[in-house]
């Protein structure tokens, strides 16, 4: 869609927010929804039907004031065309300000993101917010948590162009292992959607956690899913316009620099199957949104079907954090400039434990 429409859309929004339409606004780069910057104001409009931003709009000013939400200035829309306006908040996403952090600003960073999603873990949300369509196939609502994700791979099982032995395996290996993840109704609040696109940096310091969009009530190493793909594979979760910038080379440290920092977030019962489970129920829930158009072996190596099929290989970035392989072949870009202060070896220890 071209900006024009777009900016038709945020002007809109400030009309039926009450506030100036001739504000200049200007195109920030986002993965999910229409962004727009005013030197004070952020405008925040959501095309898919399905009114995520109501949501944050009733859970935004709950949140503790550690985490950094920007004040709500106004929420409305309709489905199909929701928007949220905010104070803007200083800062400029983590992700876009990485490539050219030092070693020590980075892991600066990411001691104050431990920081502030400990806190947020701690937050007592109440029980009446919406319900969201979350990033894993799992229920709190159902006899097993994974009763979602085996509907899911039911409904997989009859896609042109998959495999049924690799979906059959899949349910094999998610009945074998989904105890770990009993009870899965805990009442920690999670963000649901932690990358560092949703991290704001202002040079020194983490500024804020943004975009709970995702945010629900689960264990809190719901969290590290998301998070820990990002680390593995960040250009597929960053705008298009730093896409060819954002090196997973980057971030290898970055998941030990968090179990430093927030050790009882990688400290479950079966750590690595828990994660294993999550990452199946993320990609099973996108194998059904982006269902293959071609054999599996013409599929790019990203796509939902061949992250499914490493993961029950034993290839994928878990397997690597888990130190069951040296290192995945998907995950790191060793090749490009040495970074700035990067003189120590990619951490090779176990991570997750079994």
């Amino acid at each position: 869609m071209s900006d024009s429409f777009a900016l038709a859309r945020a002007r809109r929004a400030l009309e039926e927010a009450g506030l100036p339409l001739d504000l200049p606004l200007e195109r920030a780069s986002s993965v999910t929804n229409e962004v727009w910057l005013s030197d004070r104001y952020v405008v925040r409009v959501n095309r898919q039907a399905n009114q995520r931003l109501r949501r944050e709009a009733s859970i935004g000013p709950l949140l503790p004031a550690e985490v950094g939400y920007p004040i709500i200035e106004a929420y409305g829309g309709q489905l199909g065309s929701d928007w949220l306006i905010v104070h803007r908040v200083p800062g400029r996403p983590l992700s876009r300000c990485w490539p050219a952090m030092t070693r020590e600003e980075r892991r600066q960073a990411v001691n104050q993101m431990a920081a502030k999603l400990r806190r947020l873990h701690q937050f007592d949300c109440p029980d009446d917010v919406i319900e969201v369509d979350a990033p894993q196939l799992l229920g709190t609502h159902t006899f097993r948590a994974v009763d979602p994700l085996l509907a899911a791979l039911d409904k997989a099982a009859v896609m042109e162009h998959v495999d049924t032995k690799l979906i059959d395996a899949t349910r094999q290996l998610v009945l074998a292992t989904c105890s770990t993840i009993e009870p899965f109704d805990q009442t920690t609040f999670v963000h649901g959607d932690l990358t560092f696109e949703n991290v704001l940096w202002d040079g020194n310091v983490v500024t804020a956690l943004l975009d709970f969009e995702f945010s629900r009530q689960a264990p809190a190493d719901v969290d590290l899913d998301v998070f820990l793909r990002f680390c593995a594979f960040p250009y597929l979760h960053v705008a298009e316009d730093y896409e060819a910038e954002t090196r997973a080379i980057d971030y290898a440290e970055v998941p030990f620099w968090m179990a430093e920092e927030y050790p009882e977030l990688f400290g479950y019962p079966h750590e690595f199957e828990r994660l294993r489970l999550y990452s199946i129920a993320y990609d099973v829930r996108e194998l059904l949104a982006f269902p293959p158009v071609a054999s599996m072996r013409s599929l790019s190596p990203h796509h939902p079907l061949r992250r499914i099929e490493r993961t029950l290989d034993g290839l994928s970035h878990l397997d690597r954090l888990a130190g069951n392989i040296e290192a995945d072949p998907m995950a790191l870009d060793p090749g490009g400039p040495i970074i700035k202060g990067f003189d120590t070896p990619v951490p090779s220890a176990p991570l997750l434990a079994h």
